[in-house]
């Protein structure tokens, strides 16, 4: 696309945002029960339109510089159309999916530190679709949110995202739009942007991890939004796949040095990747680095939409054989793949090459001055009596219990009291732009979640009153039922940026607000 087409584009979109005035209608796919509502975000306001415009326009990532250098522009297009997957190697069985350009996960989207990326996304779906670029800090208008950010794209329309690649590190891609169902059925893509001067490693390699709920007859199940999985752990599937296969062996010689970007795609499932005799060591959570270190017993964990770069190092003998095991679930422990040794080593002793990743620019939160703000989930099953066990208060409505919560077809979840139920979301809090903030998180509820902020990247500081070993940068961070976490960020990213529980299925029903930064 040259310059002079995507001015048009840009042109066409702002003409169908100013045109925004449809809902989404509520959509029921569950006989006999209760189903869940399509989540309805607000249309988008003239304020939010105008604050995106600005967004786009004084962002430093969004421009160049009078005098600079114009950056390296790369451009894609990914088509989101229906199809089936091969998702077993051991079975003829296809599976319908989503996909993009069809393939799942889609396209590996790699670009350098610094490019600038222009994606044409078209929509050969029945259904209406965005796309969001996850741990990304993106201009507003570019976040993908529909009716907050943007008009979601019709069936048979293009939308044109431009942003430029600010942070190193591993992202991804999916879509806003009806996501709990949209991204189990495959819609999802790594983003990886490099660093200037990678490390040196043998090989880097994306793992998407995913989980599917299929039928005896490999479908997939079509109970997308059932109220039981959004009152308790979300939808949790059946098999898993590692970039879209079953995976049964991975192959590596003795003496190479892997770099594994993880990324966490399902819907609710929580990985705990236990890599037994291999000490991986983590360099990257999120995207963002971190002092390289080595987690207990070697165990990798990621909530939904979480991502972490590891360096493994392979040093067993040819031959040899390891399984990784994902333990998380105490009882519902499973083999995830073998790491099946070569007979040719590539060397005999993994090479003494350096791990510290370089920060990226991102502002530093100034603790003495910075706001603080409490924020409390709540409900769910089981919910009011965690805040019973807790001794919170009740008075605030943040007693919503799942099962009652469900039988009246309301907001299961809540954030600071309320559920958002589908109408206009007014901001749960709104922070002067360039301020520090301080977020007291409280997990009231008897389930995980994993808390995403759009738009911005944010230090843990804290759990439970005790400091953080690493003080990690994130985008995402996995609260433990009755968990306290403080997390730290610059505002320094205008609009109005969504902040909600990453199972899907818990955003959709209540776990959902909105922090403006003007």
């Amino acid at each position: 696309m040259n310059i002079t087409a995507s001015r048009h584009v840009r042109a066409q979109q702002v003409a169908l945002l100013i045109g925004s005035r449809s809902p989404i209608a509520a959509h029921s796919r569950i006989s006999g029960i209760i189903a869940m509502n399509d989540i309805c975000m607000p249309a988008l306001s003239r304020r939010n339109f105008l604050t995106s415009l600005l967004a786009t326009a004084v962002l430093p990532w969004a421009t160049t510089s009078p005098g600079a250098a114009a950056p390296n522009v790369r451009q894609f297009r990914l088509r989101a159309a229906t199809g089936t997957a091969s998702l077993n190697p051991r079975s003829e069985q296809e599976t319908g999916v989503w996909a993009y350009n069809k393939t799942v996960p889609g396209p590996e989207l790699r670009v350098r530190q610094g490019d600038r990326l222009r994606i044409m996304v078209e929509n050969g779906l029945a259904k209406e679709t965005t796309v969001h670029w996850h741990g990304v800090r993106t201009p507003n208008a570019m976040d993908g949110v529909p009716h907050l950010t943007q008009r979601p794209i019709a069936t048979g329309d293009s939308f044109a995202y431009e942003f430029d690649a600010l942070d190193a590190g591993t992202f991804w891609y999916h879509p806003h739009q009806r996501s709990f169902e949209q991204v189990d059925r495959g819609l999802y893509g790594a983003l990886v942007i490099e660093e200037a001067n990678p490390i040196p490693v043998d090989r880097d390699l994306v793992w998407v991890l995913d989980d599917w709920r299929l039928t005896h007859q490999g479908d997939a199940s079509d109970d997308f939004g059932h109220p039981h999985d959004a009152a308790h752990n979300g939808r949790m599937g059946n098999i898993v796949t590692i970039n879209g296969q079953v995976p049964e062996t991975f192959e590596v010689r003795r003496g190479e040095r892997i770099r594994l970007r993880l990324i966490n795609a399902a819907n609710a499932r929580i990985f705990g990747l236990d890599f037994r005799d291999h000490q991986p060591v983590v360099i990257a959570l999120d995207g963002q680095p971190v002092t390289p270190h080595s987690q207990e017993a070697g165990r990798i964990v990621l909530g939904p939409a979480m991502r972490a770069d590891i360096v493994l190092d392979c040093t067993g003998r040819p031959g040899e054989r390891f399984t990784i095991e994902d333990t998380f679930y105490t009882g519902l422990e499973y083999n995830l793949l073998t790491i099946a040794y070569q007979d040719e080593p590539l060397r005999e002793a993994v090479p003494d090459w350096p791990l510290e990743l370089p920060a990226n620019p991102l502002a530093e939160p100034d603790f003495a001055n910075a706001l603080r703000h409490e924020v409390l989930f709540t409900g769910g099953m089981m919910g009011a009596m965690v805040m019973q066990e807790m001794g919170l208060a009740t008075a605030s409505g943040g007693t919503v219990d799942g099962m009652g919560a469900m039988m009246r077809g309301g907001g299961i979840w809540l954030v600071n009291g309320v559920a958002a139920e589908g109408h206009v979301l007014e901001p749960m809090l709104a922070l002067p732009r360039g301020k520090s903030c301080v977020l007291a998180m409280t997990n009231a509820t008897a389930w995980h979640h994993p808390i995403h902020l759009h738009g911005h990247s944010f230090r843990v500081i804290s759990r439970d009153g005790a400091p953080t070993s690493h003080r990690e940068w994130r985008d995402t961070v996995l609260m433990a039922p009755r968990e306290r976490i403080e997390i730290a960020f610059v505002a320094d990213n205008p609009g109005d940026w969504m902040f909600h529980c990453h199972i899907l299925e818990h955003q959709a029903s209540g776990m959902t607000s909105v922090i403006r930064v003007a």
